[in-house]
């Protein structure tokens, strides 16, 4: 996305430096972020949802990780920008477990975001794969089609990418730079 021209800002619930894990690395997007001073410091002092005017974006993409279980599902300001974004024609997105950002989407007709949409996203089965199936606050398969989503699905580990009506999902880790790619072309079809 930045070689294409597009500014990356990183938000995170409480702002400041948040905490991942994750990198690989063979991971050259991943490398090429931490060895940017210009991104290491966008990195490490994230803005919080409230700094963040959904009218100066054309997307957002939640990143994965378990935490986001915990951080993004109820998350009220994070869901308002999401939802601001996509009915202004953006793009939303996510990767992994950072669907669960998108459970409690509603939009102004009072339907979730992904009702009715092509949705993926960590499995019931990769979860359980992991042994965190009894510790994650919910299955987030589980949630998204209990909100009306198509949930789509390869085998563990799989590269899967939905793309709907401008919601772009991967289904894990291994799904994250198709995900880009796909942002990207949905991106283009805006221009």
């Amino acid at each position: 996305l930045v070689d294409a021209g597009y500014e990356i800002d990183f938000v995170s619930p409480k702002g400041g430096n948040p905490s991942y894990y994750g990198n690989t690395p063979d991971d050259k997007v991943n490398e090429r972020f931490l060895a940017d001073e210009y991104y290491q410091n966008k990195i490490q002092n994230t803005m919080t949802p409230s700094e963040v005017n959904p009218d100066e974006y054309v997307g957002i993409l939640y990143a994965g990780g378990h935490g986001t279980m915990w951080d993004f599902a109820d998350n009220e300001e994070l869901a308002v920008i999401a939802q601001k974004i996509y009915e202004k024609n953006g793009i939303v997105s996510a990767v992994c477990h950072g669907p669960a950002g998108l459970v409690n989407i509603k939009l102004s007709n009072g339907k979730y975001l992904v009702d009715g949409k092509k949705i993926n996203a960590f499995t019931n089965e990769e979860e359980a794969a992991v042994k965190l199936d009894e510790v994650v606050p919910f299955r987030l398969e589980s949630k998204l089609i209990e909100r009306g989503a198509k949930f789509e699905k390869s085998g563990l580990w799989q590269t899967h990418v939905a793309v709907d009506e401008r919601v772009v999902t991967g289904q894990n880790p291994q799904s994250a730079h198709a995900v880009g790619e796909a942002v990207l072309e949905e991106l283009k079809k805006l221009q």
